[in-house]
């Protein structure tokens, strides 16, 4: 059960990507005269297939960090072309108009105004993006947004780290339009579509990034979301967990399968980058038949990962690990995080 927006049953996580990616699914076909008979010639499935992993060898997934349609900056999964530039390509995708525009999920936006040109210099785990003067042509309600957008789009790449801005070679210490200040180094650590729900005093708290669940039937995706937890919680993997229990704001239009019953029995035990979670029965979406949904299972492991140290999540539910995802999948091992984030597969 979805919390808060009622009951979603057997929908699967679907992005328009897929389809838009680049192999098309039945191509046209011309009228061929029937009179004389000419030799049919049948493909060989071998050949369709090489054909088929040679176009997938020419292309590369990347997550471009995109607007949907309530405002929320979104990681949509799309195959685009093989480079070694990957960073510039990237950012290039995020522009208005420009070659995302062709494939962009419906629903979606890119973020950086029309025109830009920019160009990106990677070194020590820094990446330098320099901006053309088009940079300053975006609406002011698009400012937060775009700074996200950005820094979650680049730091997707092992080699990146963190990112600095410059509009027309000279430093940006803060956006051009509202003004709002750009740390010389730009990371994950800052957060993503942020949610001050309840927040009275900033200084005391820290950020922490939980997934849950936009869009609408037939394409749902995950959307990463940054509470502040008070700065007395000394176990960042319990306030994670606690965060995605109390699920997504009455005010927002993203959903959550944590039911508000949801318990830990024990502190979350991590070694060696996995984390062990031991849940009450609460946890399951189906006390019939003990399985755990898929979707929530999904939205843990994404939120876990993004904790510093955190690469795999087991779950135990009453000290056992012997369940199952309601999609059949056996959980007695360790979940790790996708490659990527919204394919049509996670």
């Amino acid at each position: 059960m979805l919390k808060h927006k009622g009951k979603i049953l057997g929908y699967t996580i679907l992005t328009s990507a897929i389809v838009l990616s680049g192999c098309g699914l039945l191509g046209g076909e011309t009228k061929q005269k029937i009179d004389p008979p000419k030799t049919i010639s049948v493909a060989d499935p071998k050949e369709s297939k090489k054909t088929a992993a040679k176009n997938t060898e020419n292309t590369v997934k990347t997550e471009l960090y995109l607007i949907d349609k309530n405002g929320y900056v979104v990681p949509q999964t799309l195959n685009l072309p093989a480079t070694k530039s990957v960073a510039k390509q990237a950012l290039d995708y995020l522009v208005v108009n420009g070659p995302v525009a062709e494939s962009l999920p419906n629903g979606f936006k890119a973020v950086l105004p029309e025109g830009t040109d920019l160009s990106v210099d990677v070194a020590d785990g820094v990446a330098t993006v320099n901006f053309s003067k088009e940079f300053k042509n975006y609406q002011p309600e698009d400012e937060q947004r775009i700074l996200q957008s950005v820094t979650w789009t680049l730091t997707q790449f092992d080699n990146i780290n963190s990112v600095k801005l410059k509009l027309n070679g000279h430093p940006l210490t803060q956006m051009p339009v509202k003004g709002t200040p750009i740390s010389e180094n730009l990371s994950r650590a800052a957060g993503i579509n942020f949610d001050l729900t309840d927040v009275v005093d900033i200084t005391n708290t820290k950020p922490v990034t939980v997934y849950f669940i936009g869009g609408e039937e037939g394409s749902y995706y995950y959307v990463p979301v940054t509470r502040r937890v008070s700065n007395s919680e000394k176990d960042n993997i319990a306030a994670a967990v606690t965060e995605l229990v109390k699920g997504p704001s009455e005010k927002s239009n993203l959903v959550s399968e944590f039911m508000s019953d949801v318990k830990l029995l024990d502190p979350p035990k991590v070694e060696d980058g996995k984390v062990t979670l031991n849940f009450n029965k609460n946890v399951y979406g189906s006390f019939e038949e003990k399985v755990i949904s898929q979707h929530l299972l999904d939205a843990l492991v994404l939120t876990l990962t993004e904790q510093k140290g955190i690469e795999k999540v087991a779950v135990q539910v009453n000290g056992k690990a012997e369940i199952k995802s309601d999609q059949g999948k056996n959980l007695s091992e360790p979940v790790t995080r996708p490659e990527k984030v919204n394919t049509g597969s996670f």
